[in-house]
């Protein structure tokens, strides 16, 4: 993409920075990326120690997205790695992708943003004047840009509600933001208020080493496993089309039947779990270990907490537990941003206005927009990509944004849509669909898949398209950023998601096995073997017609040429990685073609 004289801030350099500073460089746009911090990967950098203001994992936080369906869409995680990773391969993952597209350079590390206003010139030049500091030498300065991307996320500040007595608790309290070990927990009495994510993992993990751990919920919470039937990832199966249409059309039917599915598995009843209301009315709990450790005594559920003790608690059903040693409040976060303008953005009770959940319809110039802060039914990245794709776009001024009384109508239609689904909660505030979300977003940037194209010249391809997994590289088979390696990408995704898996041979009648479970999870099956046509019907299809983007940086990029080979974090699994041109081995050439075990 030729270069042009456009600078643009980015604050934070996380997952959302980072693919920030990719499309900026995509559209020919300098990027300037302030990270406050002396390293990259925002909260999946693990520290020991906690930091006011910065997010971070616990130290064996696994993500609960697949590989498959959370990498950037132009570069497909490696083959070895394992389909749920541990948030240091998750990290080792964006230090792959900062050297293969040569970021780096533009991340300032240690450089705290303080104030971002609109310059005097804004109404005619859109300008922004960003004030920031130095850490290393306490230098303040002001710089004038383009455009700005705010990428500091949602996960920083840690909220508390208050609880009566609190004060008085004579134990240790701290926040789950501040957990990073069960370290000094052994043989201890644990409280944990809050049914989240990291309510559920601190409860797991502390329920090993811990005397008792109790987990206090105000409202229960649905339960969901990341392995689903035949052992897959559970993504790949309900991240479809077919199934993400009936949950827009027909929740209510759909929430039955996942209801009585998820309660097969261990019943929410018995287990003092079920909520009040529906199973798509809440952000659920991933969770692999839960029922385990329920039914083994080492983690009980109790109500909500009335009052606190000095060594204790008082629950909402007339209960008390003495005796307790620590509290970890799982309570969530609250999000701002305290260096931006009130008068631009005013973020209350975890409520914002904004376009797209990016941008503040009121500017006059459409040249700040706000990154990743939404929370998916499915996962972070690729939608964070598809934000910034088109907020680039939009900053260039080759896309343009609706008219003002058309975002406002979007942002109030969103608003009726999530307090009609989901119960009222500040977790809930910026609730968002996996495939409508990204499909909205892409309609807009000119990305999004023209099926009745891919019918017309590939309908084995369109079928596996459609009623497959909507992988991330779905998005760059046509439009702006189109990617050529987008459809062997999405051909070989299955060979990925094996490979950590089978890890030692088995007899030819249990391949012949996962050959037909494969066919069967690729959402469209054939009787035989079939050979797709080349790359070329597909890659001049084009929802918006606009063929020209075919290349990132002015080269193009396949897949085959991706090297992932300092990718190293077990050497016996490097067999899946063996060609000599260290592309990946699930895509086999022949020829044009690219030829699929099973079915396409």
């Amino acid at each position: 993409m030729a270069s042009s004289s456009l600078r643009v801030a980015i604050v934070g350099a996380g997952a959302c920075g980072l693919t920030a500073i990719k499309c900026c460089l995509d559209e020919g746009i300098t990027p300037v990326c302030f990270e406050r911090t002396d390293h990259k990967g925002g909260l999946w950098h693990y520290t020991d120690q906690p930091f006011e203001g910065q997010a971070c994992v616990m130290k064996s936080t696994v993500i609960n997205t697949s590989k498959e369906m959370m990498c950037y869409s132009d570069y497909p995680i490696p083959a070895h790695f394992p389909n749920y990773m541990h948030n240091s391969q998750v990290l080792e993952y964006f230090h792959q992708y900062v050297e293969h597209f040569n970021l780096e350079q533009h991340i300032q590390y240690l450089i705290e943003v303080t104030s971002i206003k609109r310059a005097d010139s804004f109404a005619k030049t859109g300008q922004w004047e960003i004030c920031y500091r130095n850490h290393s030498t306490g230098k303040v300065s002001s710089e004038l840009f383009d455009g700005v991307l705010i990428c500091t996320g949602h996960h920083a500040e840690k909220y508390v509600p208050e609880f009566p007595g609190l004060k008085n608790f004579q134990g240790k309290v701290l926040h789950a933001h501040d957990y990073r070990v069960p370290t000094g927990y052994e043989d201890k009495k644990v409280l944990i208020i809050g049914m989240g994510n990291s309510g559920g993992d601190c409860a797991v993990e502390l329920s090993r080493v811990a005397k008792q751990v109790l987990l206090s919920t105000r409202q229960g919470s649905w339960v969901w496993n990341r392995v689903s039937d035949n052992g897959l990832p559970v993504d790949l199966l309900g991240l479809r089309r077919p199934f993400q249409y009936l949950l827009k059309y027909f929740s209510g039917l759909l929430g039955k039947l996942s209801e009585y599915k998820i309660n097969r598995r261990f019943n929410h009843d018995l287990y003092s779990l079920r909520p009040a209301y529906g199973i798509w009315a809440q952000h659920p709990m991933v969770n692999d270990d839960l029922p385990n450790r329920i039914i083994s005594g080492s983690v009980r559920i109790k109500d909500n907490v009335k009052c606190f003790t000095t060594d204790g608690a008082e629950f909402v059903d007339g209960t008390r537990e003495n005796d307790i040693d620590a509290i970890i409040l799982a309570t969530g976060y609250t999000f701002g941003f305290p260096f931006l303008d009130k008068k631009v953005l005013e973020v209350k009770e975890n409520r914002m206005e904004l376009y797209k959940l990016m941008f503040p319809p009121d500017l006059e110039k459409q040249t700040l927009a706000v990154i990743g802060c939404f929370q998916p039914l499915g996962a972070v990245m690729p939608i964070a990509e598809m934000q910034c794709r088109l907020a680039t776009r939009v900053i260039k001024g080759t896309t343009k944004l609706p008219a003002w009384g058309e975002m406002w109508n979007d942002i109030r239609r969103r608003e009726a849509e999530m307090a009609q689904r989901y119960v009222a909660s500040r977790r809930h505030t910026i609730q968002v669909d996996y495939m409508v979300f990204m499909d909205e977003l892409a309609q807009l940037v000119g990305c999004y898949p023209d099926f009745f194209c891919l019918f017309k010249r590939d309908p084995v391809f369109a079928m596996k398209v459609f009623f497959g997994p909507i992988y991330p590289y779905t998005y760059r088979l046509c439009g702006p950023g189109q990617w050529s390696g987008a459809r062997e990408a999405i051909l070989t995704a299955w060979d990925r998601v094996k490979t950590p898996l089978q890890t030692r041979p088995l007899p030819a009648a249990f391949n012949n096995k996962f050959s037909h479970l494969h066919q069967c999870n690729n959402g469209w099956s054939h009787d035989t073997c079939t050979e797709s046509p080349s790359n070329s019907s597909i890659n001049n299809c084009s929802g918006n017609r606009d063929r020209s983007v075919d290349s990132h940086n002015g080269s193009k990029i396949t897949v085959a040429s991706i090297d992932h080979s300092s990718i190293s974090r077990s050497s016996n699994n490097h067999d899946s990685r063996s060609n000599s041109n260290n592309s990946y081995s699930g895509f086999k050439n022949h020829g044009n073609l690219v030829q699929v075990q099973s079915c396409i």
